[in-house]
């Protein structure tokens, strides 16, 4: 967290409610990019964030400096997504299932699909990906959490979050493989993931 971000949270906690405006314009486009992957549906993604921000501004006594600003916010936008794909049917696999820790396969991967989730294909094959695995992916890569961190804003097991992790890559690189995506896949061939 930066300076500025420090001192715009510590006015807000000090109860100076004008600065939650200056929290809202710092992450409005993270939160609402993440409610967005997630969601797929601009309208929801809109109404969850501004929920997330309505949540956050109310529950901002609730907050514990000690941990990350940005854990707590989008453990809030967690929760805000999750609600409104169980009101709208969809159903989400929140399991709490003891998942053994699996071994991280090496940067190889990891760095590659941090480095190409700009690219349309990479969007694309993500947003196909059940909310579950896209969500880890997204606070993996493009909030740079680790599973600790994501275990916390999930509200799962460490174990279960490297689970997930480890299936995301795994549906990740069999989708790019898959001859059905053939650009796709000399993507992935190029050493791009």
């Amino acid at each position: 967290m930066s300076e500025i971000e420090k001192g715009i949270i510590d006015r807000c906690l000090a109860g100076d409610n004008g600065a939650f405006g200056a929290v809202v314009d710092v992450y409005q486009d993270r939160i609402y990019g993440f409610a967005l992957r997630l969601l797929k549906d601009e309208t929801a993604a809109e109404d969850a964030a501004q929920e997330t921000f309505l949540k956050a501004f109310r529950a901002l006594s609730s907050y514990n400096p000690s941990f990350a600003f940005s854990s707590w916010l989008f453990r809030i936008a967690h929760n805000s997504c999750m609600d409104v794909l169980r009101t709208s049917g969809r159903t989400v696999s929140l399991d709490e299932e003891d998942f053994p820790d699996i071994p991280d396969k090496g940067p190889s991967v990891s760095d590659a699909v941090a480095d190409a989730l700009d690219s349309e294909r990479i969007e694309a094959l993500l947003s196909s990906l059940p909310p579950i695995y896209s969500e880890a992916l997204l606070l993996r890569y493009r909030e740079d959490m680790g599973p600790a961190e994501i275990a916390r804003v999930t509200g799962v097991a460490e174990g279960t979050v490297k689970a997930r992790l480890f299936r995301a890559r795994e549906m990740l690189k069999e989708r790019l493989s898959d001859a059905t995506v053939p650009a796709a896949a000399a993507y992935y061939r190029r050493g791009a993931i």
